[in-house]
């Protein structure tokens, strides 16, 4: 069995882009090296599970991490909180599915009961006194951090990596001007993808399939006025710069966000953060992909789209329709990348230094994590 977090594996990828290769296919399609990713990537780092407004007052979400289950809720005072879904008394599953909850979490086994800050206070008919050195304070939820950003709810079973401002660098900076705490979530969809999840953002950070790929999303986001965005952080970025109207102003029908710089009122940001969300931020709304890896070869993908205003219906119908036939472009080219690789015994390729760069730096980071190096990415330079 190969260990990925040995140096050696990752030499192709090192050094710069002009003479990097691609990832090893065995990333794509080894299920050994899938087991060894899930450890290092989702559970050593921080990973997106769903977006703000699924995790509202009086709900629950249930989310696996690495193999590992966790609980997210609010607290009483509205604040995220996450939890292992297990019991401590005797193990149980708390929380099977997603759904409403009261102002507990009560285990469906024994009834011992958990306020929304994990802490024990009710173990209806346990016999305190015939038990020795019993105190509830040690038997509260074990927690997990949890935070937002980019209204994506952040996981981390590993309590050793940055918190999430340093994780993501100056990308809050970069994005504080768009509001996005005013943005409400309008509509969404989920997809299962027959290709590794790394193919899928990999796709989303280049441009350099545009043209061939996708004919209609060429005439308002151009090739010609696509640029990188990135600065020191954990993400991968480019930037249309202006975005275009089209035949039919898909994406430019909706009402524009209050407050924008004159940039980010031209431009669309393309924003791949790692491991495993991508965010598209137009000057009227935001449409982000989750990325959930299944099996080795497979993913499901999670798709919303906010808008800071209320969207006529008819519009917004418009503007998903037309992300949907754009993303069914990008998953039959990734679902084919994927039979390639695999199928077709592919060995390892180049990538260009103008138009995948982006992919360069994101092998580079999956590269640190195996190998254990916290490093956060320099920016582009000017």
């Amino acid at each position: 069995m190969t260990d990925w977090t040995e140096a050696q594996n990752w030499v192709g990828v090192r050094g710069d882009v002009s003479s990097a290769t691609t990832l090893p296919p065995a990333t794509y399609t080894d299920a050994e090296y899938f087991e060894q990713e899930r450890l290092a990537i989702f559970g050593g780092g921080w990973c997106g599970v769903a977006m703000v407004d699924e995790v509202t007052a009086g709900k629950v979400i249930v989310r696996e991490v690495a193999g590992v289950s966790v609980i997210i809720t609010r607290n009483q005072q509205d604040q995220l909180r996450g939890y292992l879904n297990s019991c401590s008394h005797r193990g149980t599953e708390l929380v099977e599915q997603d759904g409403p909850i009261d102002k507990v979490l009560r285990c469906p086994y024994h009834r011992w009961t958990f306020d929304l800050d994990g802490t024990l206070i009710s173990t209806p008919l346990l016999d305190r006194d015939a038990m020795d050195n019993f105190n509830p304070d040690d038997f509260g939820l074990r927690k997990v951090r949890v935070d937002l950003f980019a209204n994506v709810v952040w996981i981390s079973l590993n309590r050793e990596v940055p918190d999430i401002t340093q994780w993501f660098g100056d990308l809050g900076e970069r994005l504080g001007g768009y509001g996005l705490e005013r943005y409400e979530m309008r509509s969404t969809a989920t997809f299962a993808v027959k290709a590794n999840w790394k193919l899928l953002t990999e796709n989303f950070q280049e441009y350099y399939h545009l043209g061939w790929v996708h004919p209609e999303l060429a005439k308002v986001s151009r090739v010609d006025d696509h640029y990188r965005y990135q600065g020191p952080g954990r993400y991968c970025g480019q930037t249309t710069t202006p975005v275009s109207n089209g035949d039919n102003g898909e994406w430019t029908g909706l009402q524009n966000a209050s407050g924008l710089s004159p940039s980010d009122a031209q431009s669309g940001r393309h924003i791949a953060l790692f491991p495993n969300v991508m965010l598209t931020l137009l000057p009227n709304h935001a449409c982000t992909f989750i990325l959930e890896p299944t099996q080795v070869g497979q993913s499901r993908e999670h798709i919303s789209w906010s808008t800071p205003h209320e969207p006529d219906s008819e519009d917004l119908k418009k503007l998903t329709d037309f992300w949907l036939l754009v993303n069914n472009q990008d998953i039959e080219i990734c679902e084919k990348a994927q039979r390639g690789i695999h199928r077709g015994r592919f060995s390892g390729g180049r990538l260009s230094p103008t138009l995948e760069e982006p992919l360069h730096r994101f092998y580079n980071m999956l590269a640190d994590r195996f190998e254990g190096i916290d490093r956060c990415p320099d920016g582009d330079r000017e």
